[in-house]
């Protein structure tokens, strides 16, 4: 066996109501608390003590980030809560992160900067995620976008794990069912690539296993009836395992494709992961030599998981990737960009630059 490590947020809380304990736990890191929330911001401006407030609509940007640093340290802040998406979590990571660095964050960042690891112990952070998707309550990374450079790229560091990832499924209830959809999908993706990834290790696949059954027997219930807290709270479990999979073991070609497209178009992370986790689950299937994983995931997966994943997709109704502007002339710069993105590194298998083309074809 290869070595492997395993690390995850200092302290999971998990249950329904936990959300109430919020404002307890984040005394204890002190008085000033800088809120970072996304669209429904207004309703926990009066559930939490803060000092100051920052607003993410959509995926962060490098000045959603410099801004929220400014306002950090305008307010002195002693912790940082984001409530939201994963989106609105990974902006509250890099904001706790970057507050306390000596240098600013092209010195930290990925892809776009220098990519040296942080040099201070970022500020304390609680992750409340809202939705059930990217699991970034348990990740050690934010993914942040530039405009300037049409791409998306991570801040990376084992200190920004959250000191406290509190976890209510029923924040969850009241989600529109395309987000149940497409969030619930890209938790599933997550459970699957880390499960059948070269870096995979016995600690995640147990997490990968457990999430991709929850998935299965939840994820058409909650988008059906987002009122069933039964289904809310699997898949919530579901998008906690992925992000502590994913974080310990790697990702795979999904998340490959969604970096570059994310980075060039208006996509949404999780709609992106949903429309291109069937050709690229039946491309990998296709090319790989030790079968034991593939074939345990046809069992949990029905006995055909090639054909319950284009189904799934279909009843979920996701939406094609030319519905965000994807069109075949952007075809083959999307697959070169894909060669290159750091999730392709633990994929299963190694795709050609014909067979990147072919799996985005079938997505359109």
């Amino acid at each position: 066996m290869n070595r492997f490590e395993f690390a995850t947020a200092q302290r999971i809380i998990f249950g329904h109501g936990v959300i109430r304990e919020l404002p307890a736990l984040t005394a204890e890191f002190g008085p000033r608390a800088l809120l970072i929330a996304g669209s429904r911001t207004a309703q926990w401006e009066t559930r939490l003590p803060y000092v100051g407030i920052k607003s993410i609509c959509g995926e962060p940007t490098t000045q959603d980030i410099e801004s929220g640093v400014e306002l950090a340290k305008q307010h002195n802040a002693d912790v940082i809560v984001a409530i939201g998406g994963g989106s609105v979590v990974d902006a509250g990571k890099a904001i706790a992160a970057m507050s306390t660095q000596p240098s600013d964050l092209m010195s930290y960042i990925e892809v776009i900067g220098e990519g040296k690891p942080l040099e201070a112990a970022p500020l304390p952070f609680i992750a409340v995620p809202t939705t059930a998707g990217t699991g970034a309550e348990a990740t050690r990374n934010a993914v942040i976008a530039s405009k300037e450079h049409r791409v998306k790229a991570s801040l990376r560091h084992l200190s920004m794990l959250p000191r406290i990832a509190l976890i209510d499924p029923e924040l969850a209830v009241d989600l529109p069912p395309h987000v149940t959809a497409a969030s619930g999908m890209d938790a599933l993706t997550q459970c699957l690539e880390a499960f059948v990834c070269s870096r995979a290790q016995p600690m995640t696949d147990a997490l990968c296993r457990d999430g991709i059954q929850r998935a299965v027997r939840s994820l058409e219930r909650a988008f059906q009836n987002g009122q069933d807290l039964d289904a809310r709270e699997d898949m919530a479990l579901c998008a906690l395992n992925s992000g502590i999979a994913l974080a310990n073991a790697g990702l795979g070609a999904v998340h490959g494709f969604a970096a570059p497209i994310g980075g060039m178009f208006h996509a949404p992370h999780g709609a992106v992961c949903a429309a291109l986790l069937a050709p690229v689950w039946e491309a990998n299937s296709k090319r790989v030599q030790n079968r034991a994983k593939f074939d345990q995931v046809d069992q949990m997966l029905g006995g055909d998981a090639i054909a319950w994943l284009h189904g799934i997709t279909q009843r979920l109704h996701i939406p094609k990737l030319n519905v965000w502007g994807i069109q075949d002339g952007n075809l083959d710069e999307i697959a070169r960009k894909v060669a290159n993105a750091s999730s392709m590194k633990a994929n299963p298998v190694s795709l050609s630059h014909d067979e990147l083309v072919n799996i985005l074809r079938q997505a359109l």
